[in-house]
């Protein structure tokens, strides 16, 4: 995963194979709660994982992320303190967890590392940046048209009421518009 980032030589490698372990979580487990430090990060390598926040009895799902992505209360585990989320598999997972301190001593002892890990959050900013704008969208069907566009592997992947929480709407509302958008556009009648 990470030569995919850049070029990682033998010694970076064998670091974050001897650091890095895997972790199982079955559907609908928690892989952290709210107000736990985040001490690992997480590479998804099966699975779908969800972060939510509660108010209350409501949930709100933040962010949900499938294979091949980065999944950590970004917050807490950058600074070390309690996580304002919640993280969850939707799905039976299949991670690769480092941690903290490994990250810290890779910093150090590889200066390559910076490079791959910069580039792996560059990409985790830009998907929080496109959450963000995804929930300023005023139209359900703009903001299941976006999902559609950049996520499309959710779906038919998770369930309608946590994408309707992640999108804001409630879920008549997404079912409104997937029928809506399902419907094939009327024929020209010339």
């Amino acid at each position: 995963m990470l030569g995919a980032v850049a070029p990682v030589n033998k010694a970076l490698a064998s670091f974050v194979l001897k650091s890095s372990f895997p972790v199982s979580l079955a559907k609908g487990k928690l892989l952290l709660k709210a107000g736990d430090t985040c001490t690992h990060i997480y590479f998804i390598r099966k699975g779908v994982l969800r972060g939510y926040i509660r108010d209350g009895q409501t949930d709100t799902t933040t962010w949900i992320t499938t294979e091949h992505q980065m999944a950590a209360s970004i917050s807490s585990f950058v600074r070390q303190e309690p996580a304002p989320d919640y993280i969850q598999a939707l799905e039976d997972c299949e991670l690769l967890a480092i941690a903290y301190t490994d990250m810290e001593a890779a910093y150090v002892r590889f200066p390559t590392f910076n490079l791959i890990a910069r580039k792996i959050y560059e990409t985790y900013y830009v998907d929080a940046e496109n959450r963000a704008l995804l929930v300023r969208l005023k139209s359900a069907d703009a903001k299941y048209a976006n999902l559609l566009r950049t996520q499309p592997e959710l779906a038919n992947r998770v369930s309608l009421k946590y994408i309707a929480s992640y999108l804001d709407i409630t879920l008549e509302t997404l079912s409104r518009v997937r029928r809506r958008l399902a419907q094939p556009p009327l024929s020209d009648p010339l």
